[in-house]
């Protein structure tokens, strides 16, 4: 089509939607090579202790401006001494960037997002909690699997891989994550991390 096309803004046009779903496709190659990966077990982890802390707060940082744009304000709650965790800051650093792209998609605008860690005996807790935009009809459980989108309304980039990735990434740590949907039409991702 591109090729017999003489009119230069429809070239333009038919280039630039190339290019995006160029962009989509080489991202979904990434996701699933590395989802495979950390389903067999092939996925290079380095454990070692990282203030989760800081983490969650550079990952918040680099979210700003796309919480800003969907009018999300952050509220996070840590505790003030250092909370380590045992993890590879590189891979939590996906699981962090994979819910908090969840949460700019789907969340409803104009609302709080919770992020919060508790420290307890030999775990440590970070909570994401966030109003959705639209009700979810799905099991929390299913919503951890592969190409699982939460409805069929959400036709915005996401691939369905993200959440089954963070699991994968957690269970390599021995560390887990928990999905609940909440009555007031919102969703909390627990992450339970050994220190």
């Amino acid at each position: 089509m591109i090729q017999k096309e003489s009119d230069p803004d429809k070239i333009k046009e038919y280039a630039e939607v190339i290019e995006r779903q160029s962009v989509k496709l080489k991202t979904l190659v990434e996701d699933l090579v590395e989802v495979s990966k950390a389903s067999t077990g092939n996925l290079e982890v380095q454990l070692m202790p990282t203030d989760v802390g800081v983490l969650l707060t550079q990952a918040v940082g680099e979210y700003e401006k796309r919480l800003c744009e969907a009018g999300l304000e952050p509220i996070i709650k840590c505790p003030e001494k250092k909370v380590l965790i045992m993890a590879d800051g590189r891979r939590m650093w996906r699981v962090f960037d994979n819910l908090l792209n969840n949460i700019c998609k789907y969340s409803l605008e104009k609302t709080r997002v919770y992020l919060t860690i508790e420290e307890q005996a030999k775990e440590v807790l970070i909570t994401f909690r966030n109003t959705s935009r639209d009700a979810l009809d799905i099991a929390p459980e299913e919503l951890m699997e592969r190409f699982t989108r939460a409805d069929d309304s959400r036709h915005s980039e996401g691939n369905g891989l993200g959440l089954s990735m963070v699991k994968r990434i957690l269970d390599m740590f021995g560390g887990k994550i928990c999905v609940e949907n909440l009555p007031e039409s919102g969703c909390r991702f627990q992450v339970i991390l050994k220190k």
